[in-house]
């Protein structure tokens, strides 16, 4: 049994729009509102996917591995912090 969709997007789109849509969702061979959400799909996947994704440069990479494999000393306000930490535990 097939389940029921909870939520609803509703769009007023003009004439000359959804006469594309339209055809898009024929030329694919699904309804229209199959086509609406399988684009809007894809549009938010990649969208999300782009701005989550972390790119580096070839010197930033360098510095990040620097960093992790050499980590500097703890400083003055770091120390403070893990003694703050450690009192609220």
């Amino acid at each position: 049994m097939p389940t029921r969709q909870q939520a609803r997007i509703e769009v007023r789109i003009g004439a000359k729009q959804k006469r594309l849509f339209e055809r898009a969702a024929t030329i694919e061979g699904v309804t229209l509102t199959d086509f609406a959400i399988s684009s809007m799909q894809r549009a938010a996947a990649s969208t999300v996917e782009e701005h989550t994704r972390i790119e580096l440069s070839e010197r930033d990479q360098q510095a990040f591995v620097q960093a992790l494999m050499n980590p500097p000393e703890p400083n003055a306000a770091l120390r403070a912090a893990v003694k703050a930490y450690k009192r609220m535990k």
